[in-house]
């Protein structure tokens, strides 16, 4: 029997990811949300406004219930899926490393050491950058218009 007290398996959220940047955090919602598992951003606020309090605040964190902790993990574990159909388009090829032919990579899209520095100058300049990051070997590479390695 449970008291008024005492919380119920529906009240309690776990952490299911830390992320310090927002879009992945955004990202990783949006996936548990469209499969409707309840969940919510904790710290995303703060550090939307100070992205440099992500550390401090240990990050932002991604709650579900307890309950969908199993269902959450599972729509965690799936792979990356190679290609799709786009509509209007055709199908399309998920770029790959060109290392380890890994699935996990990332566009960073600015140079965040430049555009950073920028700022102690009292100058904000965002610094574009065409690179890739593939974050299971830590291979970096410049993006380019070849067409990708065939992995077959």
């Amino acid at each position: 029997m449970t008291t008024p007290d005492a919380p119920d398996d529906n009240d309690r959220f776990l952490v299911v990811r830390r992320y310090r940047d927002l879009p992945d955090a955004l990202l990783l919602k949006s996936v548990l949300d469209s499969t409707g598992i309840e969940c919510f951003l904790v710290d995303e606020t703060t550090i939307r406004m100070n992205w440099m309090w992500s550390n401090t605040l240990g990050r932002i964190k991604v709650c579900a219930r307890e309950a969908d902790a199993d269902t959450a993990a599972g729509v965690l574990a799936q792979s990356v899926p190679t290609e799709f159909a786009v509509p209007g388009i055709g199908e399309y090829l998920q770029p790959r490393c060109p290392s380890c032919q890994s699935l996990d990579i990332s566009f960073t899209g600015l140079n965040k050491s430049l555009s950073f520095a920028s700022v102690w100058v009292g100058v904000p300049i965002p610094v574009p950058s065409s690179d890739w990051k593939c974050d299971s070997c830590g291979h970096h590479w410049e993006e380019s218009d070849e067409e990708p390695l065939s992995t077959s």
